[in-house]
């Protein structure tokens, strides 16, 4: 399958599952965490996607594969958050299954796009 935007990424797929895990999940946290951890792990996790997005817009490869490490900073962060909840009690261990999953596969996947990436543009020889 060619890829035309963003939108065809497999990557960007996953982290749409990931950003909606997150919000299943994070429903469940108190309600006097909405301004708390509830807002900070879902603006994570929407920025994974976001970052692909924007990456894939830019100019350069190099611009991409940047914003691509910023959308792998975001997941480890969102991930760190469902860490925490659980620890807090906020989520069953059981019920983070599904999100360290996804958050895995697409930190693989955003990994390999990266490595992909790079070869398809080695650096200039000076």
């Amino acid at each position: 399958m060619r890829v035309r935007n963003y939108k065809d990424l497999a990557v960007w797929q996953r982290a749409i599952e990931f950003v909606a895990e997150i919000y299943r999940i994070s429903a469940e946290f108190p309600r006097d965490e909405r301004f708390g951890l509830t807002a900070q792990i879902r603006r994570a996790s929407v920025s994974v996607a976001a970052n692909i997005a924007e990456g894939s817009g830019r100019a350069t490869s190099r611009d991409f594969m940047n914003f691509l490490s910023y959308s792998r900073g975001s997941l480890k962060e969102a991930e760190s958050m469902v860490f925490v909840a659980q620890h807090l009690g906020f989520v069953r261990t059981d019920g983070c299954i599904e999100a360290l999953r996804l958050s895995d596969e697409t930190s693989r996947m955003l990994i390999g796009l990266r490595v992909s990436i790079a070869k398809r543009n080695p650096k200039p020889r000076v």
